[in-house]
């Protein structure tokens, strides 16, 4: 379980790294043990760089699990990408937002349970970010 788990994140990461790429973004994914970012963003004059956490449902959800550091990690220039990967019949679609990180701790759903703790960004906060890959800046 854990294994496929960490190749939908993998995925996810890859996903996205090459949806960046493809509006002309230069894109570098960081150790996958590192705490934080999964992939590193420049604008084509390496004018300015962002970092992305990127969180992968390997089908559509409502939400997304996020961890309690998302409360606290707050940047202008850290984002978070959430990723449902929609199965239709012969295809996938993938449907990415591009949330800013002071939202997703605004509006971080925590649910204590009798166990465990769980920390959560709601699909109905993203749905305004869908693909605003824009908000990295110019590509030419």
């Amino acid at each position: 379980m854990a294994d496929s788990k960490q190749r939908n994140g993998m995925r996810g990461v890859f996903l996205t790294a090459a949806e960046l790429s493809k509006y002309g973004y230069t894109v570098a994914p960081t150790a996958r043990n590192s705490a934080g970012a999964d992939l590193l963003v420049f604008t084509p004059a390496n004018a300015r760089a962002f970092s992305i956490d990127v969180k992968t449902n390997a089908r559509r959800a409502n939400f997304w699990l996020v961890g309690p550091h998302a409360c606290e990690r707050i940047s202008d220039s850290f984002y978070y990408v959430f990723l449902n990967i929609v199965q239709k019949k012969d295809a996938e679609r993938f449907d990415f937002y591009v949330v800013p990180s002071k939202v997703v701790a605004e509006k971080v759903l925590i649910q204590k349970g009798p166990k465990h703790t769980f920390w959560a960004f709601e699909l109905k906060h993203a749905e305004r970010f869908q693909d605003r890959w824009k908000v990295f800046g110019p590509t030419s």
